[in-house]
């Protein structure tokens, strides 16, 4: 009977968290008959070609391409202070975090990074940025190649949160790749939250965060609670006082 009962609460649990995604599939599932001729087809796109597998698909939103900074601000207003050089951005430390012009919710999301060669400092004061899903979830950016932290600070951690299933991590000064899918937190028409936000993150081509939960915004030695917010905001990147290098930074909307 204890094991029947906590396989319930265990159920019930999954259910609350994923906010009645089963039932949802369940529904579309049984829109069509099965093998249904009469279904709409998926929408064709382009892939990125075989000798270049990070370009963007045809159905993307470029928004660093190497050229310039044209789809980036300043947060809180202004040009983008970043300086382009070599087909990438790179932080210019004080300048201040940058933001998209456009404002983005479920997407999937390509971006490519470098911390510098020449290692200097430890620990979080070694290659630091990140990057904010909807200015709000940060993925962390990090050396975290052997230089130690604390683990849901390091690369590919879910700030505050998740740390990364496995350490991927290249030698500093090689290219990095985040593959990120974000499902935005889902509000009612009072604010109340329905759905948690969700994370997958491959690190290098490595799965890093496997459908991650948050329990809210990410935050440094805090967990604050989810607040109502709109449905699309700015994805930023963030100056923390390291020239990390950005490039090839391109957007799926998933919605």
């Amino acid at each position: 009977m204890q094991r029947a009962m906590r396989r319930i609460i265990l159920l019930a649990t999954l259910w609350i968290i994923n906010g009645g995604i089963t039932k949802t599939m369940a529904q579309i599932d049984t829109t069509w008959a099965i093998h249904d001729m009469n279904r709409p087809r998926p929408p064709v796109v382009t892939p990125a070609p075989f000798d270049r597998p990070t370009a963007p698909p045809s159905d993307a939103i470029v928004l660093f391409d190497g050229t310039d900074l044209s789809a980036w601000e300043r947060v809180g207003g202004g040009p983008a202070g970043w300086r382009v050089v070599d087909g990438y951005m790179e932080v210019v430390p004080g300048s201040g975090n940058i933001q998209t012009r456009q404002g983005f919710g479920d997407v999937q999301l390509h971006l490519e990074w470098s911390v510098p060669e020449d290692v200097t400092g430890e620990g979080q004061g070694r290659g630091n940025s990140g990057v904010f899903l909807m200015g709000r979830y940060e993925v962390q950016v990090l050396d975290s190649y052997q230089n130690d932290t604390y683990p849901d600070g390091q690369a590919a951690a879910i700030y505050g949160q998740y740390p990364p299933l496995v350490n991927a991590m290249r030698p500093p000064g090689q290219w990095q790749t985040y593959d990120i899918v974000f499902r935005r937190p889902r509000f009612d028409a009072e604010g109340r939250l329905l759905q948690p936000a969700r994370m997958t993150v491959f690190h290098n081509g490595v799965l890093v965060q496997d459908c991650a939960v948050l329990t809210g915004p990410t935050a440094h030695r805090a967990r604050p609670p989810y607040e109502p917010h709109p449905d699309r905001l700015p994805l930023m990147l963030q100056d923390h006082g390291d020239r990390v290098r950005f490039r090839n930074i391109w957007v799926r909307p998933l919605e």
